[in-house]
């Protein structure tokens, strides 16, 4: 290949990621080509840049543990929005996924595990696993299910602490003799947004929850010894300023915070010292993806970006919505499974009246003992915007439910009135979701749907492309181009490095402008697009 000028033809070297890249100069032209240039030739190097492979972003520890071939995994978005299409699509291209069983029925999420068993055999896939203080049950059953089905990866949230039935998935599937190292066949992805939850994930189960359980029949002796011998989780997802359940904080300071908990485990010869560290949280443009790498990230982890795909389990309404998302449309609502601890979940803001409804719910219940302690003008405000009934019609339905799932809870709050009215209001906050997922009639002004930043940054990143329409959007084409827009920013960083200064044209890597679904392979370079290249 001779040396190519102009920005069009620069950019062609570029993007062939495959090639190394030369920036030359030739008489007196600045160009690039993809060999050296010839003795004599009169060319001279300014700066290079060597192939790039997107497996080569992040850990290959982490490719040959969970069998993937790319560094990328898509998170459990709850009730069944990462569904079993979205995960069968990105497991089928190499891409590890989670299942959002979260907040579904044991036979629900039973279904869902047979057919990924059925239709994604022997290839990277993990199911949700979340710790719900006011549901211990639903962990227990999800446990047992796993465990009967022989699921080889959780992606472990919403932990504060190890809990049996934790511990119980990850010790069971423990191999390993006295001096030989443990094989972990029960793999957890812990994802975490604080540094002391990181730090239980780091070491062993607790020898208190491990004795316990050897007791009760749980777990054989043999296998609470291997489990003293490693880590909790084999990764740590550190997680930003995400959609649902965050603490908003950056990830430039979060993951390296972690990522430095962990080497002090591996300095003081701890196991926890192999765990790898990932990054979630913000990540729906190629930038965001190469920064997280750049900081030593192991994996990148998406979940926003992913809700609004063909194969992601909500409805269309509420995929157009999030189509339509710019960053700063997301906000900070109560959430349902830890209102009364005023836990808040990060959720679109724009088309929908959720945020400040449920808000408005919270207050009430700060400032009321409960129910029959409302003024007639927040209680007709209730019946007519919230519940669309009288409140009277409310609470048995509600009643009814805890009866037949939670009796203790039920009895409770009978007795409790602002128990009673946390109930109600939770009822509406846990149904606003469903609404949202199944894009209930006359219930847009109450979807309530879980968005971050990167669904804006993503949206701004395709504007005038196929991908703006959110019927254009597969979730292994995003992550096939994310992956390779992180790996052609790498190597602009290179260069820039280097002291190179490329054209604007060149600066960023854009989505495909052809034809929809047509992302090419990782082995081969796609063409993005050159419009606007002088």
């Amino acid at each position: 290949m001779s040396v190519r000028f102009g920005p069009a033809r620069v950019r062609e070297v570029l993007d062939d990621l495959d090639r190394p890249c030369y920036v030359v100069r030739a008489d007196g032209r600045i160009g690039a080509m993809s060999h050296p240039p010839r003795p004599g030739s009169g060319v001279q190097v300014l700066a290079a840049a060597p192939p790039v492979s997107t497996r080569q972003l992040g850990s290959a520890a982490f490719l040959r543990d969970h069998g993937a071939e790319q560094p990328y995994m898509a998170g459990s978005m709850a009730g069944g929005i990462s569904s079993e299409e979205l995960v069968i699509a990105l497991a089928r291209t190499g891409h590890l996924a989670s299942f959002g069983a979260a907040g579904l029925s044991a036979d629900r999420i039973e279904r869902a595990v047979l057919r990924l068993h059925r239709d994604a055999p022997g290839l990277p896939w993990a199911c949700n696993l979340i710790h719900s203080p006011a549901t211990p049950e639903a962990e227990r059953q999800a446990v047992d299910l796993y465990l009967r089905h022989r699921v080889r990866c959780v992606e472990a949230s919403a932990f504060l602490r190890p809990t049996p039935d934790l511990v119980r998935y990850r010790a069971a599937g423990l191999r390993g003799g006295p001096g030989t190292p443990v094989r972990a066949d029960n793999r957890v992805i812990a994802k975490v947004s604080q540094a002391g939850t990181a730090e239980f994930f780091l070491r062993p189960a607790p020898a208190e929850l491990l004795a316990a359980l050897v007791r009760e029949g749980h777990i054989t002796a043999g296998q609470a010894e291997l489990a003293a011998r490693v880590p909790l989780a084999d990764d740590i997802t550190v997680e930003a300023d995400s959609a649902g359940h965050t603490d908003r904080r950056p990830l430039v300071t979060q993951l390296p915070l972690i990522t430095a908990l962990r080497d002090r485990e591996a300095l003081a010869g701890r196991p926890g010292g192999t765990v790898r560290i990932g990054a979630a949280g913000g990540i729906g443009t190629p930038q965001a993806a190469f920064a997280a790498f750049s900081l030593g990230a192991a994996y990148i982890v998406t979940g926003s970006v992913n809700q609004a795909c063909v194969e992601a389990g909500t409805s269309t309404a509420a995929k157009a919505l999030l189509a339509e998302a710019d960053i700063g449309d997301c906000a900070m609502a109560p959430a349902a499974d830890m209102f009364e601890m005023g836990i808040d979940v990060q959720v679109l803001k724009r088309g929908t009246l959720f945020p400040g409804r449920a808000a408005w719910l919270y207050r009430l219940y700060r400032e009321h003992e409960g129910l029959h302690d409302l003024s007639p003008q927040d209680r007709g405000r209730l019946e007519e915007q919230i519940f669309h009934r009288p409140l009277d019609e409310v609470w048995p339905e509600v009643a009814a439910y805890l009866r037949a799932h939670r009796p203790g809870q039920a009895e409770r709050a009978e007795r409790t009135p602002k128990l009673r009215m946390a109930l109600v209001f939770r009822w509406y906050l846990g149904l606003s979701s469903r609404w949202a997922a199944h894009g209930e009639a006359g219930r847009a002004g109450d979807f309530q749907i879980w968005c971050g930043p990167a669904m804006g940054a993503f949206n701004a990143w395709v504007d005038g492309t196929p991908w703006a329409a959110p019927g254009n959007r597969r979730v292994a084409d995003i992550a096939r181009s994310l992956l390779r827009g992180a790996a052609y920013h790498s190597r602009l960083a290179q260069l820039r490095f280097a002291g190179v200064t490329l054209p604007p044209s060149c600066a960023t890597y854009r989505p495909p402008t052809g034809a929809p679904h047509a992302v090419g392979a990782y082995g081969r370079p796609e063409r993005p697009s050159l419009s606007g290249v002088q």
